[in-house]
């Protein structure tokens, strides 16, 4: 036996015999079991999900609403079906937009305030509009969890909705939401957007009443609220008055009231009120609720809600043909195989932002005419 022949007998006896011997184990399993095949949900045909709509399946709205919000052209083509069956037996709903400062608590104001309206015998439906990370585009969605006195609720349905970085945070897709719940028989709509910023023109474009909360105890009551957004209120809610922040937010419904008398009285005719509330021991909320419907009749009487109604159709009439003709561009082959090369003459200064535009606009009609 030669020295090489020795040392790997030695070794392999070594080794045999130490108590840090492992032995082999059995192969590795595999975590799902091979046997499983996942079942597949069936596909509805737009007449069933019409009719589940209309019969207040909440499975089924859930179904459709995922649809609406689906980027897939098959999927919008399904939807677009299902909200113009929908569309007679939608509109008998008050629509409320709430928005408000980071901390206001929109969440907890609108579980309270929701818990309240159903006991009044409304069926109610929060669209939450959840905002989408810039940097991954995925969203938490955890409205259903803050909410968690009226999740269960029967007659509350909560539809968290990823804003996908959309400007404002809410589009088209909500608006289409909002009548696919009325159709199913929801009265009252709450809409809560992401917060204070260019959301609020998309919501304010699709309510009836537009709500606007805000929290005392926190500097300057009017720091850092644009007075775009102040002048869309039509109610505004100082939100955690109770215990020691009373006083504080009964000075900064003075200050706010004060501010909102310099501003021009609104197309409504309504001078915007301005109330206290708090979530923890309820006060003020059956004032809200009240302001609210006092709002709404008002508007009945002199013609604005449906004038206001009217011109919302109108205008989301003129931003679903943005969005189609966007899409189109952007789907366009010969547009998605150029951009590229335009975008290049662009960082590259060989070509000004505008001329890449104007450019890739005339590809796009030139086609559009070759095959027309």
């Amino acid at each position: 036996m030669d020295y090489n022949e020795h040392w790997e007998h030695q070794h392999k006896a070594e080794h045999t015999d130490s108590a840090l011997n492992v032995t082999e184990g059995v192969e590795a399993q595999p975590v799902v079991n091979p046997n499983f095949h996942r079942k597949r949900r069936p596909t509805l045909t737009v007449d069933q999900y019409v009719e589940g709509i209309l019969a207040g399946n909440i499975t089924v709205l859930s179904q459709a609403i995922t649809l609406v919000e689906s980027n897939r052209p098959e999927h919008y083509e399904q939807a677009q079906q299902i909200i113009e069956r929908c569309l007679p037996h939608s509109g008998n709903s008050i629509r409320v937009g709430i928005t408000g400062v980071p901390g206001a608590g929109k969440s907890t104001f609108i579980e309270a305030i929701g818990g309240m309206v159903t006991s009044l015998g409304h069926r109610l439906a929060v669209l939450a509009i959840d905002p989408s990370s810039e940097r991954s585009g995925g969203s938490i969605l955890g409205d259903k969890t803050r909410m968690e006195s009226i999740s269960s609720n029967p007659d509350v349905f909560i539809r968290p909705s990823p804003s996908a970085g959309s400007l404002g945070g809410v589009a088209r897709k909500t608006r289409e939401t909002v009548i696919l719940c009325e159709a199913a028989g929801f009265d009252t709509i709450f809409i809560e957007t992401v917060g204070v910023g260019q959301s609020e023109t998309a919501v304010h474009s699709m309510v009836d009443i537009f709500m606007l909360l805000q929290i005392s105890g926190a500097g300057d009551e009017l720091q850092g609220i644009k007075r775009g957004i102040m002048e869309m209120a039509d109610m505004v809610v100082i939100t955690k008055a109770d215990g020691e922040n009373l006083t504080k937010a009964k000075l900064a419904k003075r200050q706010i009231e004060n501010a909102l008398h310099l501003f021009p009285e609104p197309d409504s005719g309504w001078r915007p009120q301005v109330l206290t509330s708090s979530a923890v021991d309820g006060s003020g909320l059956q004032e809200v609720w009240t302001g609210v419907t006092d709002f709404i009749a008002f508007t009945r009487r002199n013609g604005f809600f449906r004038a206001n109604r009217n011109r919302q159709s109108k205008y989301w009439m003129y931003e679903s043909i943005n969005e189609a003709l966007r899409n189109s561009f952007y789907r366009d082959p010969h547009i998605e195989a150029e951009l590229p090369r335009f975008e290049r003459k662009v960082l590259e200064s060989r070509m000004s932002s505008f001329i890449a535009a104007k450019e890739l606009l005339n590809l796009y009609f030139g086609d559009l005419k070759r095959e027309a």
